[in-house]
């Protein structure tokens, strides 16, 4: 998977937001397993944009909900 863009994850519905999010989470899970096995695949090395890019997502998605709020 490439390295995922603000502007790019800015563009996605929340819905949208949420399943990235939940699919970057479970590739980072799998990493971080083959890494306490032992058995480190050639993908170690984007486990630290894979932890930027959750946080870029989860950034978004409270941005949004604190702005949807000050609308109400």
């Amino acid at each position: 998977m490439a390295r995922l863009k603000l502007k790019d994850l800015k563009a996605l519905s929340d819905d949208d937001l949420k399943g990235k999010l939940s699919e970057l989470r479970s590739e980072l899970s799998k990493i971080m397993v083959d890494r306490a096995k032992g058995t480190i695949k050639k993908d170690s090395g984007r486990v630290k944009y894979m932890r930027r890019d959750i946080a870029r997502i989860l950034t978004i998605l409270r941005e949004r909900r604190v702005k949807g709020r000050e609308g109400s």
